[in-house]
C-alpha cells in the first residue's frame, strides 16, 4: 500500500467527525510533531499543538509517558477540538486509549507503536483497514520484520535516533543521516526520521530519502512554534527549485498579473504556478473589462494543485470579491503554505478604489494569514483607516501599525512620494527592521512592478532566505528590469518590466548542449577535413597495397617522431584530469603510445627496438606545426582544450583506420594475410582501440557539454585544428 492509498481512521456512525475524514498523503509526513508536556511548558500542548499546526505541520503524535490512559483520551479529545480538521492525530501506543476517544466523537486518525507495544497486526484490526498505523524501527531486524507483514499493515516507519536526544528515555544507538540513508534505502515503506532533528538536519535527512522527519523540542520548546514550523518547512522545501503559486489575475498583454508573476518566479529561481482569480481585458494604456469566475471554480484550481504539489511559497495578488477572498483563506488554513506574499489589489495607480466594501473587510481578515504585505502607499492608508502618507516618515509609521495589526511583516514602498528617492523598508511591529535606499528610475516602464516584486520575494524566501537579504536581492533584479524595460519596445502606455534582461545579458540564450550533440556537431564541423582525407593518394595506395616501401617508412618516421611528443601531452592530460577515471584513461593512453604504437613503427624503421634510430629523421613543417600546435594546448594549461587538440588522434585514425581495414580485408584480388600493410592496418582497426576512441570521446565531449560557451568554444576549435593537422600529416609522405 502507497501513501496515496491510506485514509484515515473511520469514524462511528453519526459522530461530529465522520465528514470531515481526508487521506494520508506524503506530504503530511513532511513535519511531524510528537508533543511534550515538559517542553510545552505553562502554554500547555493544546497551545503548541495549535500554533504549530497553524504553522504547517499536517501529522500530530500525542505523547505522554507519565500519563494513563483516562488522562490520553482527555488530551485527544482536546487536541481533536484543537486541531479541527487541520492536521492528523495519532497517539503513541495507546490502543484503548484511541477506541475510547473516537467514541465520544474525536477525530484521532491512528496510533503509532514501538516495537514493545501491542502488534502493528492487532492495531490494524481494531482500527480498521483506514486507520493510520505507524511503527518505530531502527534495526535490520526491525525492518525485516516490518516487510514481512501483510500489504497496508504499517503505513511508514519512525526511524531514529538521528542524534542523541533527551525526550526519549532509553534511546537506541544514534544512526546520523548515513545510517538513516542505509536504512531508508533498504525499506519499502516511507521512512520519517526522527531523534534530535534540527533545521541544519532537514535537507540532509531529504536528500538522504527521509518522507519526512519527526520533531519534539524543535517545535514543543520553541518560542513561536508556527514560526518554528514554518522554517522547517522552508528547510525541507530548500535546496531544490521552490515551487511558488501564484493567486491573482490575468493580464493579457502580459505585463502584470499572473503573466509578471511567472516571469519573476521563474527570473528568481522558481517553479510558477498559477490559480486565476479574474480575468482581465487590458493593455499598457489601461483595463477596459474584468470577468470575475464562480470562486468555486477558484478553490476547484487551488485544491487540483493541492492535491498533487507540494507548495512552499504562495502569492496572492488580485482578489476582486469577497467570495473570492472566502475561498483563498480557506484554503490557506487547509494547506498552511510556509511563505505567504500578500500584495493587496486595492488602489488603482489612478488613485480608484478597486474593492467593494464587503471585499475591503474581507481582506482585511486575511491580512493575519500573510508573513509580508506589500502594498503600496495608498492601498497602505487604506489598510490603516488613514489618509495617505505624504512623508517617509509617516508611511514607516503606517506600516509599523499595519505589522503591529496583522502580525505580518510590511514592504513600505516609497515611489509614490515624489522626488529623486524612491526608498523601500521592511517594516515589522517595532518599526524598521532594514531600509533600502534607491534612487528613482525615470521610466514608463513600470507595469507590474509591484506583482512582480511580491512574487519574487516569495520565491526567494521559499529558497530560505532571510526576509532581509530576500528583499535586497530581489530590489536588485527589480531595478535593472525596469531599467531595462523601455528596450521591450512594448505597447503606447506604461509599458511592462524587462523580467529577464539581466539573465539573458550576463547568460545569453544558447542552450547548453547534450554530449551527444556535440560528438554529432564536432564530427560534421570536421566533414570537409574528413571527405579531404578519404582522397589522399596516400592512403589510397595503402588499402590497395601499392604505396612504396619508401614513402610509407617515411611517414613512419614522421609518426614516431609525433608519438613520442604526443606520449608526454597524454601524460600532461593525465596530470591534469579532474577524476582519477580520466586520469587512469590519459595515463594508459601515453604508455599504449610508447609500447605498442612506437614499437611497431619501429619494427620497420629500427629493427633493434625502440632507439635513437628511431627518431633520427628530420621533422618535416607538417609534423613540426601538429607538434607546436599539441604544446600550445598543453602549454594553456586548460584540461578541457588540451583533450580537445588530443580527440582527432583517436577518432579519426579510428574511423580511417576501420574503413581502410574494411577495404584492404575484402579486396578480391589479394589476401589480407599477404597485405604489406597488414599490421598497421590491424592495429588501428582493433577493437581495443575502437574502445578506448569511444572513451576518449566521451571524456571529451562531457567536459565540453558542461563548460561555458566560451571555454566550450575553444575546444571545438582545438579539435578542428588538431584535425585539420592530422589530414596535412597524412597528406604530406612524397609519393
Amino acid at each position: 500500500m502507497t501513501l496515496a492509498d491510506v485514509a484515515t481512521a473511520p469514524r462511528p456512525a453519526g459522530t461530529r467527525e465522520a465528514t470531515s475524514r481526508r487521506r494520508l498523503t506524503a506530504e503530511d509526513l513532511a513535519l511531524y510533531l510528537v508533543t511534550d508536556p515538559v517542553l510545552s511548558g505553562a502554554r500547555g500542548v493544546p497551545a503548541v499543538v495549535d500554533a504549530a499546526v497553524a504553522g504547517g505541520v499536517r501529522i500530530v503524535q500525542l505523547r505522554d509517558k507519565d500519563a494513563d490512559d483516562a488522562a490520553i483520551v482527555e488530551q485527544l479529545v482536546e487536541l481533536s477540538e484543537v486541531i479541527a480538521g487541520r492536521a492528523l492525530l495519532v497517539v503513541d501506543d495507546r490502543l484503548d486509549a484511541v477506541v475510547e476517544a473516537r467514541r465520544r466523537g474525536a477525530r484521532v486518525d491512528g496510533i503509532h507503536i514501538g516495537q514493545s507495544d501491542v502488534s502493528p497486526l492487532v492495531a490494524r484490526s481494531v482500527l480498521g483497514p483506514d486507520a493510520i498505523v505507524g511503527l518505530t524501527a531502527n534495526q535490520p531486524a526491525h525492518l525485516e520484520a516490518a516487510t514481512a507483514l501483510p500489504a497496508g499493515t504499517v503505513d511508514y516507519l519512525g526511524v531514529g535516533v538521528i542524534h542523541p536526544t533527551t525526550t526519549k528515555r532509553n534511546h537506541p544507538p544514534e544512526l546520523g543521516v548515513a545510517g538513516f540513508a542505509a536504512f531508508a534505502v533498504a525499506s519499502s515503506l516511507p521512512c520519517v526520521a526522527i531523534g534530535g532533528i534540527g533545521r541544519e538536519d532537514v535537507a540532509a535527512l531529504r536528500a538522504a530519502g527521509a518522507a519526512g522527519v519527526a520533531v519534539v523540542s524543535a517545535l514543543c520548546a520553541a518560542p513561536d512554534p508556527r514560526d518554528a514550523a514554518r522554517t522547517l518547512l522552508r528547510a525541507w522545501g530548500a535546496g531544490g527549485v521552490p515551487r511558488v503559486l501564484s493567486i491573482a489575475g490575468s493580464d493579457p498583454s502580459g505585463g502584470a498579473g499572473i503573466q509578471a508573476d511567472l516571469k519573476a518566479i521563474a527570473a528568481n529561481g522558481g517553479y510558477g504556478m498559477a490559480a486565476i482569480t479574474a480575468l482581465t481585458a487590458q493593455n499598457t494604456r489601461g483595463v477596459r473589462a474584468v470577468h470575475v469566475p464562480p470562486a468555486s471554480f477558484l478553490r476547484a484550481q487551488l485544491d487540483a494543485i493541492g492535491d498533487d504539489v507540494r507548495v512552499d511559497a504562495v502569492k496572492i495578488g488580485m482578489l476582486a470579491e469577497a467570495a473570492v477572498i472566502a475561498e483563498v483563506e480557506s484554503w490557506l488554513r487547509a494547506h498552511r503554505p510556509p511563505t505567504v506574499v500578500l500584495d493587496p489589489v486595492m488602489v488603482a495607480t489612478s488613485g480608484d478604489r478597486l474593492l467593494d466594501t464587503e471585499a475591503e473587510q474581507a481582506l482585511r481578515a486575511l491580512l493575519p494569514l500573510a508573513d509580508l504585505l506589500t502594498p503600496n502607499l495608498p492601498e497602505l492608508a487604506v489598510l490603516v483607516r488613514e489618509p495617505a502618507a505624504t512623508s517617509w516618515t509617516g508611511a514607516l509609521g503606517q506600516a509599523q501599525r499595519l505589522a503591529a495589526a496583522t502580525g505580518a511583516l510590511v514592504l513600505v514602498k516609497g515611489g509614490h512620494l515624489g522626488g529623486d528617492e524612491a526608498p523601500d523598508a521592511l517594516v515589522g511591529p517595532s518599526g524598521p527592521v532594514r531600509e533600502y535606499p534607491g534612487s528613482r528610475i525615470r521610466t514608463a516602464s513600470t507595469h507590474g512592478t509591484g506583482c512582480s516584486l511580491s512574487a519574487g520575494l516569495a520565491t526567494r524566501r521559499a529558497a530560505d532566505l532571510d526576509w532581509r537579504d530576500a528583499v535586497a536581492e530581489v530590489r536588485s533584479w527589480l531595478r535593472e528590469s525596469i531599467a531595462a524595460g523601455a528596450g521591450l519596445q512594448v505597447g503606447s502606455g506604461h509599458g511592462p518590466i524587462s523580467h529577464f534582461a539581466g539573465l539573458w545579458r550576463r547568460g545569453g540564450l544558447a542552450a547548453v548542449p547534450e554530449a551527444e550533440t556535440v560528438a554529432s556537431d564536432w564530427w560534421e564541423a570536421i566533414a570537409p577535413i574528413r571527405d579531404a582525407i578519404d582522397e589522399l593518394p596516400f592512403l589510397r595506395r595503402m588499402v590497395d597495397g601499392s604505396l612504396s616501401a619508401a614513402a610509407f617508412r617515411w611517414y613512419l618516421a614522421q609518426d614516431a617522431l609525433y608519438l613520442r611528443e604526443y606520449a608526454r601531452t597524454l601524460a600532461e592530460a593525465a596530470r591534469l584530469a579532474p577524476t582519477p577515471e580520466e586520469q587512469a584513461f590519459w595515463a594508459h593512453s601515453a604508455e599504449q603510445a610508447v609500447i605498442v604504437e612506437l614499437e611497431l613503427h619501429a619494427s620497420r624503421i629500427s629493427p633493434d627496438g625502440v632507439g635513437a634510430d628511431t627518431f633520427r629523421a628530420e621533422p618535416a613543417p607538417a609534423t613540426v606545426a601538429y607538434l607546436d600546435h599539441l604544446r600550445g594546448a598543453a602549454f594553456d594549461a586548460d584540461y578541457g582544450v588540451l583533450i580537445a587538440a588530443l580527440l582527432p588522434c583517436f577518432w579519426l585514425y579510428s574511423d580511417v583506420g576501420a574503413r581502410l581495414h574494411a577495404a584492404a580485408s575484402s579486396d578480391p584480388s589479394r589476401p589480407f594475410a599477404e597485405h604489406p600493410f597488414k599490421d598497421w592496418l590491424d592495429e588501428y582497426a582493433d577493437p581495443g582501440f575502437a574502445d578506448a576512441t569511444a572513451r576518449a570521446i566521451r571524456f571529451v565531449t562531457a567536459r565540453a557539454a558542461a563548460a561555458d560557451a566560451a571555454t566550450r568554444e575553444r575546444m571545438r576549435v582545438a579539435f578542428v585544428r588538431s584535425s585539420e593537422h592530422e589530414r596535412a600529416f597524412f597528406a604530406a609522405p612524397a609519393l
